[in-house]
């Protein structure tokens, strides 16, 4: 199975000394050939950008760590 090792950045809104702040998340995680596009899709929808994607192999939805 095609997995793809995905790097994004996702900003992320907390209150920090009651003010409104954006703070950037970062992950990466393996996503599938087969769901690619809807991963993709998320990211985006959520305003984050992918940073960058690698091929890679391992189980479906298993986190890489940070």
């Amino acid at each position: 199975m095609r997995m793809f090792e995905v790097t994004a950045c996702v900003p992320s809104p907390s209150r920090i000394r009651t003010q409104r702040e954006l703070q950037n998340t970062f992950f990466t995680k393996l996503v599938s050939y087969e769901n690619w596009f809807r991963e993709q899709q998320r990211i985006q929808k959520m305003g984050g950008k992918i940073i960058k994607v690698k091929l890679a192999t391992g189980r479906q939805g298993t986190n890489t760590g940070l």
